[in-house]
């Protein structure tokens, strides 16, 4: 297990978080997103699809819709909030298994709640609040690949 820790001072280092993920991810990858509410989960999402192609504005919390599906980009970006989820079934129902298996980039917020039913070999990345602006990322590859796409994403985000 690889995992680092970035410190967002500010909503442009967030972004650069976004792009380094977008650019280090491959293709295929689960992303499990843990934070309290507001603690960034959405921006950090933005971020990546930004990086990815996704036009600004067009990335928005899927609180109540659950999946929000981002497919003019460079890959699709498939967003899912699970906090209003009742259980594991129903995120079945959703058909998640055909987002987490396939070639686009998967953002799950509040993972936690399905964690049984997420891939094992994923990317998971705590958001602290520390500060009014500033946030805390702690990014943990699970597997080799994604153990490899991390590193990649920090050492692209030291050398900047």
């Amino acid at each position: 297990m690889t995992n680092f820790t970035f410190t967002a001072h500010d909503e442009t280092a967030t972004a650069r978080l976004g792009a380094a993920l977008a650019d280090a991810l491959p293709a295929g990858t689960v992303v499990a997103l843990h934070g309290t509410l507001g603690a960034g989960k959405t921006r950090l999402v933005q971020a990546v699809a930004r990086a990815e192609g996704v036009a600004d504005g067009r990335v928005v919390s899927p609180t109540f819709v659950l999946i929000q599906e981002y497919t003019e980009g460079r890959r699709p970006v498939y967003h899912f909030d699970v906090y209003r989820l009742k259980d594991v079934d129903e995120l079945e129902q959703l058909g998640a298994e055909e987002y987490f298996y396939g070639e686009g980039l998967v953002f799950v917020e509040w993972a936690e709640r399905i964690d049984e039913a997420l891939p094992p070999e994923r990317v998971d990345v705590e958001i602290e609040i520390t500060g009014e602006h500033e946030r805390q990322f702690t990014i943990t590859g699970q597997g080799d690949v994604y153990e490899a796409a991390v590193e990649r994403c920090r050492q692209q985000l030291e050398a900047q």
